[in-house]
């Protein structure tokens, strides 16, 4: 990938190479941006103190997320975001690269909310840790930090979906609403990763599994990204808003679809660990 000049590149992507050579610059803040599924196992904080890309922060979604629900890593409001990166040291006026630990799954989460609060410039590393690892270039231990500073927040846009804002979109047919968990469980055949929630999926929706949009780590080609959508049965031409299991995978279908030059309407935040777990709306199975 040819490196882009931050102040004029419409791509959301930044290579390792690129951030290999800015590394220590006072405007660039790295974020380590990982998150595990509960099935996977794996500590983030723990692997991020045992190793990441040199000067990385680390941005723990269910850290900087709204304390007053018991859903997992919901938006923080305005003030709150605002407190929190610029008490570690984030202003919107630096240049933020996010990866993550899988290669592209929890980075496009904090590029999404990073750009709704006000950031002028964030992008997401091309292949993530996984391919800083595999080109040998270095890592650090511990914890990393700056001084604190203060970001200049803007409301964001109203692009978060509620439960009442889904039920309005397929009643009315204003907008398509794509999930991007797993097929098998989109079709109520395999469990969730969260103990208790029934599987299936929000009757209506259509499914783009987030996997079938990666490849080491980055988007596919623009053609292939497109025929995902279609095979998934989503016009590209009508207007999208994106679900999945607790509001993380749904930012890998914007970024895909913020690549086509279709940016979504909304992403339901609670996606479906709320939609399931209230256990007063409606589940559907099957392809359909």
């Amino acid at each position: 990938m040819t490196a882009p000049s931050v102040a004029s590149s419409a791509s959301p992507f930044v290579s390792t190479a690129w951030l290999a050579e800015r590394l220590g610059a006072a405007d660039i803040v790295v974020l380590d941006a990982s998150y595990y599924l509960p099935t996977q196992k794996r500590d983030a904080d723990a692997e991020y103190r045992a190793g990441h890309i040199p000067g990385a922060l680390r941005f723990d979604i269910d850290a900087v997320a709204d304390k007053t629900t018991a859903l997992p890593h919901m938006m923080p409001s305005a003030a709150a975001f605002a407190a929190a990166v610029g008490a570690m040291g984030i202003s919107e006026r630096d240049t933020v690269v996010v990866y993550d630990g899988l290669g592209l799954f929890s980075a496009p989460r904090v590029w999404w909310t990073f750009r709704l609060f006000g950031a002028r410039a964030v992008f997401v590393l091309e292949g993530g840790l996984p391919r800083w690892v595999a080109e040998g270039r270095p890592l650090e231990t511990g914890t990393a930090t700056r001084a604190p500073t203060t970001f200049a927040v803007r409301t964001p846009p109203d692009v978060i979906a509620d439960v009442a804002r889904v039920q309005r979109t397929l009643a009315e047919g204003s907008a398509q609403v794509v999930d991007a968990r797993a097929a098998d469980r989109f079709r109520g055949e395999a469990p969730e990763p969260r103990p208790g929630l029934p599987s299936g999926h929000i009757p209506g929706s259509l499914n783009v599994p987030h996997a079938t949009l990666v490849r080491d780590g980055t988007l596919k080609p623009a053609d292939e990204l497109a025929a995902a959508f279609a095979a998934g049965g989503v016009d590209l031409d009508r207007p999208v808003l994106t679900s999945c299991g607790s509001g993380v995978s749904a930012a890998v279908l914007w970024l895909a679809l913020h690549t086509l030059g279709r940016e979504p309407v909304a992403l339901y935040d609670g996606s479906w660990t709320e939609w399931a777990g209230r256990g007063d709306l409606p589940i559907a199975t099957g392809a359909e």
